[in-house]
């Protein structure tokens, strides 16, 4: 018998698919929610290949595609269950929402000894080239005896061609399911259904989040989905927000120089935007660069910087406290003698608590481990002031929780075994409701305000997706506390259900469902890598005062009009750039931009285009009426208005080539910008001419013949070293410049007769041309035109070359081209600017060290050493200019494409050239009877050899006796790859890489007996990695010399010795022989020495005794990579 029903109206989504917790399996979540709708029920058609008679005959295909249901339960009886002898069973075909759908089963197991149930798209094979349509769906095994037994599993899948069917491999153990006792088979009929929810996919091009959840969310500036996750969380705390907007701010403040402002910004967007809102005014606040932005850090570490900040900027304001009130609350550590009446206790705040995910099953195991007691006994006892050493207890109890309690889970581990940070993807499971007075409040001190109701009700998960060396984080938030859940995923929200929020989040392992029924083996199992990070949670007492109203009367006016405007602003550009194909944009340039940029803004050419009026102009107007705009504009009447066109010459300058004709002002404005742009852009610039007359009134043009020539004057003082434009007027081309000398003294104010000097200035790029003119040679002859530029001063005199740093057009001009303003910063410092200096690109590295050693008040410049500037990742480049490697300035800003304004610089206390000769080696000394190794920084001679090395660092340790020989080794990993000849020059050890260790030679090492063996000894340990086991070396490794016939017995005795490890302990180490990391445990009675090659075998380090025990070992201080800029940055708010 097989039935299809529709979903109850009443009946909430998350309970349709609600599985028994403990057998969840599936794939990973597909986000969105689940459409469910009423409508009647459908019958569906014969069985294919099941016994069984349906009910009624009626078939899907005749069913109204409108009346179809979006969500409906399938109900398949199977008779005769056990006798089935297909290998596989297809239910009879039904419909949810417009689809064909059939449960496909393996009674006796897909090749596993559990049955396999799927889901499959019936018609699969008939459908068009491209199908795909997306099903969330439960498969269950009714109990027949009691429904709570049940076994019912959900997923969701997006099904296409290549994945036709979904479900489990692994539904349940046969030897269940066959159990006449457990209920799944009564009369040899098993019940099975599918309760199968379908929905569009979303289009995530064209989804409105504001549309379809009534909020917005966040852009991702590179990598901060980690800061957008926190900020929805914050942003959804209404109390928190209402704080924020009650912090000063004025209409003066900038929001990318102030975080409160920053923040109300953000806030307001967030509650009024219509899309998504930008963080980058935020993030500047902060003091962050773009480099910041693409450096992805921990949500714990900026949420607690961020609240410390805020906190800060908070004090002496109306919402002072308004952290401590929400997320502050105490605990006490105390220590309680066992034996006599001491305690002593301290009182610490807490903004958020960080809880135990490793061997905890849930949150309230995480709580019971906080406040485990821990005992002082034995050679751990407490020393009690006036009691002396005694047996003790000591724990954390709470005295009070806040209203907003922030609960961390220690995902990131440092894994001590590894050396290295890891994830702990462990299933962990959190509650909706969280009871912190449970067992008659367990973790409250006895000052803890028993009147207080400590009953938490959870508000949002925030997830990482991913590993230790990076991910994606996005948060789950049901702000208003309902039953609704919201997915904020950077600039996508989406509604979810509350299994979406809770229960997938937990982490733990997930079976894969198989695609390919009949051909799949075993099933596959993989482990979540989604899972909760962090967890805040509102005290259900509270919640009405910290879920408040937040209205536009919590918000500055200031701040009101002050976004207002800007979203009007941003309506505007979106409109402008939409109607933007109708427009010219018109650039009008004149006379007065020339005076006003030339020598300020620009000195080359004319003008800068984008600083001159600029008109927007339909495209269908004629030019002609456009003259009456410029008229109204700039107050000149028409008819004493004369537009030039702009040309790009072959040299690369930009000069007013042409009048424009009257023809062509007859045009319209759109068909004269296609014919003096092949560019096509959207833009015409033109010069307007006007003359104005003795009294100040505009004239009209003069005319003008093929003989006038259209020239534009600038004049240059090397006494102020300044540049100017002073006019421009028409002159013959068969004229001579001695004609206008007189007309060009009296335009720059100078006497009648005074002499001056005439330049053509030509080009300035790539590099600047500026030529004298011959005076006594026509316009014509020296090939000067319309728009040509001539420069100008007095004539240089003979000493001018010594008064003057520039003395004249030519040399001036060549100076700005290569002028360069340059930041200093110290290395020590890479973030902030020490002081700045005007140097030229042509500038020699002996100029650029000198003019810093002359700011640092330096004698000597060859102290100076200098590190260029990474533009991409803002930082100092890991290697330092070598001295007079670079031969000018601009080689040493370049960096690719790009040219940087910015040096580091540092003193050295020998001078580079010296230095440079010099090999520096970090060398760890290992002394023979001292636990702590010594880092020395070595500095010799590059031809100096590796006895060079050991007699310097002679003379800075202290040896164990005078005549102790030292050895210098290389370590990688664990593990000593050489020993480095006394005679090796350093000149090409790395250090950057492997550490360097010296270490006194022990004096029996240096008395080899002929069958005496110098063995490598390394600790390690074993781990599963990738379904097998790994070794993973760690700690110090050390030689040892094993003698023949020697018995693991014996060599343990002196490894013991040598290592001072206590007896309980070392009674617990494992030894084994190692070759190519295969461990073979050795037996105390074994003989050491037989397992060994001969000495000096290549690869000997791939042939050790190893140690295995657990790491307990303290991290060393020095680190293997001593690279300069591999350090990891921490989260830091510079403002």
């Amino acid at each position: 018998m097989t039935m299809v029903t529709p979903q109850p109206l009443d009946q909430e989504d998350e309970e349709m698919l609600v599985p028994h917790t403990e057998l969840l399996e599936g794939p990973q979540p597909v986000q969105g929610p689940i459409a469910l709708d009423g409508t009647p029920p459908i019958e569906a058609p014969q069985p294919m290949e099941v016994v069984g008679q349906a009910e009624v005959a009626s078939t899907a295909e005749n069913q109204a595609v409108e009346e179809q249901p979006q969500a409906s339960r399938f109900t398949w009886v199977i008779e005769n269950f056990s006798r089935q002898t297909n290998k596989k069973l297809y239910s009879d075909v039904f419909v949810v929402g417009a689809y064909k759908w059939r449960v496909l089963i393996f009674p006796k197991g897909n090749n596993v000894d559990h049955l396999s149930m799927y889901l499959d798209v019936a018609d699969s094979s008939s459908l068009p080239y491209g199908w795909s349509r997306y099903a969330q769906f439960s498969l269950a095994v009714v109990n027949q005896i009691h429904n709570k037994f049940t076994i019912k599993k959900d997923t969701q899948h997006q099904f296409h061609a290549r994945e036709s069917d979904w479900g489990f491999t692994s539904f349940m153990a046969l030897s269940d399911l066959y159990d006449p006792g457990r209920g799944f088979l009564m009369n040899d009929t098993c019940i099975i259904e599918a309760d199968v929810a379908v929905r569009k996919v979303t289009d995530y091009w064209t989804y409105d989040s504001k549309k379809e959840t009534g909020y917005v969310g966040l852009k991702n500036q590179g990598a901060t989905c980690y800061m957008n996750s926190l900020l929805q969380t914050l942003y959804h705390i209404p109390y928190f927000r209402k704080a924020v907007y009650h912090m000063p701010t004025t209409e003066n403040d900038m929001p990318s120089g102030s975080i409160p402002l920053a923040l109300q910004s953000l806030f307001y967007k967030l509650q009024y935007n219509e899309t998504s809102v930008a963080t980058k005014e935020l993030t500047k606040s902060f003091g962050w660069d773009t480099y910041d932005s693409f450096m992805q850090h921990d949500v714990q570490e900026l949420n607690r910087v961020l609240c410390e900040k805020l906190e800060d900027k908070m004090k002496g304001t109306v919402v002072e406290g308004t952290i401590q009130k929400l997320f502050e609350g105490h605990h006490m550590n105390y220590i309680e003698c066992i034996n006599v009446d001491f305690k002593s206790t301290r009182k610490e705040s807490f903004y958020d608590l960080q809880l135990d995910v490793k061997g905890c099953r849930d949150v309230y195991a995480s709580f019971d481990k906080y406040v485990e007691v821990e005992r002082l006994e034995g050679d751990n006892k407490y020393h009690a002031e006036e009691y002396g050493l005694q047996d003790a207890k000591k724990g954390v109890l709470f005295i009070d929780f806040p209203p907003v309690l922030q609960l961390q889970l220690k995902r990131f581990e440092y894994d001590f075994t590894r050396d290295t940070m890891v994830k702990i993807n462990d299933r962990y499971e959190f509650p909706l409701e969280l009871d912190l007075d449970r067992e008659n409040g367990k973790y409250l001190s006895p000052d803890a305000d028993k009147s207080v109701r400590n009953l938490y009700t959870l508000h949002s998960v925030l997830v990482h997706s991913g590993g230790v060396h990076g991910g994606h984080y996005y948060a789950f938030i049901r702000p208003t506390l309902s039953d609704q859940w919201f997915k904020f995923d950077d600039e996508r929200v989406t509604k979810e259900d509350m299994k979406r929020a809770l229960e997938e989040q937990y982490g733990g392992e997930e079976e894969l469902p198989q695609t390919n029924p009949g051909y799949n083996n075993a099933p596959f199992k993989f482990t979540k890598y989604s899972n909760a990070y962090m967890l805040v949670y509102i005290r259900e007492s509270d919640k009405e005062k910290i879920i408040c109203d937040v209205d536009e009367k919590d918000i500055a006016e200031h701040l009101r009009i002050r976004l207002k405007k800007e979203q009007e602003e941003k309506e505007d550009k979106r409109r402008y750039k939409a109607q933007a194909h109708l427009y010219t944009i018109i650039k009008v340039a004149r006379d007065a931009d020339l005076s006003e940029q030339i020598g300020k803004d620009i000195f080359f050419d004319l003008v800068d285009h984008d600083k001159v009026h600029s008109f927007r102009i339909q495209k269908q107007m004629p030019f002609n009426l456009f003259k009456d705009e410029v008229a109204k504009e700039f107050g000149v009447p028409v008819q004493f208005q004369r537009f030039w066109i702009w040309a790009k010459r072959q040299n690369h300058t930009y000069r007013p080539n042409r009048p424009l004709t009257l023809q062509e002002e007859t045009q319209s404005v759109g068909q004269l910008r296609e014919v003096s742009n092949k560019n096509h852009n959207a833009e015409l610039k033109l010069f307007l001419e006007i003359e104005i007359g003795p009294d100040l009134r505009p004239l009209p043009p003069p005319d003008k013949t093929k003989e006038d020539i259209l020239l534009f004057f600038k004049l240059y003082d090397p006494e102020k070293e300044e540049l100017r434009y002073v006019g421009r007027f028409f002159v013959k081309s068969a004229g001579k410049p001695t004609e206008i000398i007189s007309r060009l003294n009296e335009t720059a104010g100078f006497s009648p007769d005074e002499e001056i000097e005439l330049y053509e200035e030509i080009k300035f790029e790539p590099c600047v041309m500026c030529e004298r003119l011959d005076k006594r040679t026509s316009f014509r002859s020296s090939q000067i035109e319309d728009g040509d530029i001539i420069c100008f001063q007095k004539l240089p005199q003979a000493q001018a070359e010594e008064k003057y740093r520039y003395p004249d057009v030519p040399s001036f001009l060549e100076y700005v081209k290569n002028r360069q303003i340059v930041h200093f910063r110290s290395l020590d410092r890479p973030k902030e600017d020490d002081f700045r200096l005007e140097l030229s690109k042509l500038h020699t590295y002996d100029d650029v060290v000198e003019r810093v050693a002359r700011q640092l008040e330096l004698d000597d410049p060859s102290k100076i050493r200098l590190t260029p500037h990474n533009c991409y990742s803002q930082q100092p480049k890991p290697h330092p200019i070598k001295y007079r490697v670079a031969e000018h300035l601009l080689d040493m800003l370049v960096h690719y494409n790009q040219v940087s304004d910015i040096l580091y610089y540092e003193v050295l206390d020998i001078p580079l050239p010296e230095l440079q000769c010099l090999k520096t080696l970090k060398v760890a000394f290992h002394h023979a009877t001292k636990e702590e190794p010594v880092v020395h920084n070595i500095r010799l001679p590059k031809q100096s050899t590796v006895g060079d090395v050991l007699n310097e660092i002679k003379t800075k340790v202290e040896l164990s006796h005078p005549n102790a020989e030292l050895r210098l080794l290389e370590v990688f990993y664990h593990k000593i790859y050489k020993i480095f000849p006394l005679t090796e020059k350093i000149e090409n050890i790395n250090d950057q890489y492997w550490t360097l260790r010296a270490e006194e030679i022990p004096e029996e090492e240096k008395n080899l007996g002929p069958q005496d063996r110098l063995i490598h000894v390394y600790h390690f340990t074993k781990e599963a990695a990738l379904n097998q086991m790994q070794v993973q070396n760690f700690g110090e490794p050390f030689f040892l010399i094993i003698r023949e016939n020697e018995t693991l017995e014996d060599v343990k005795v002196r490894i013991q010795r040598k290592l001072e490890v206590p007896d309980d302990e070392f009674s617990k180490w494992k030894f084994a022989f190692l070759s190519l990391g295969r461990p073979e445990y050795l037996q105390d009675s074994d003989v050491v020495s037989s397992r060994f090659q001969r000495r000096d075998v290549y690869g000997a380090w791939e042939q050790y005794l190893g140690l295995e025990h657990s790491d307990t070992t303290p991290k060393r201080p020095f680190t293997a990579n001593q690279n300069r800029h591999t350090y990891e940055k921490p989260v830091k708010i510079y403002n």
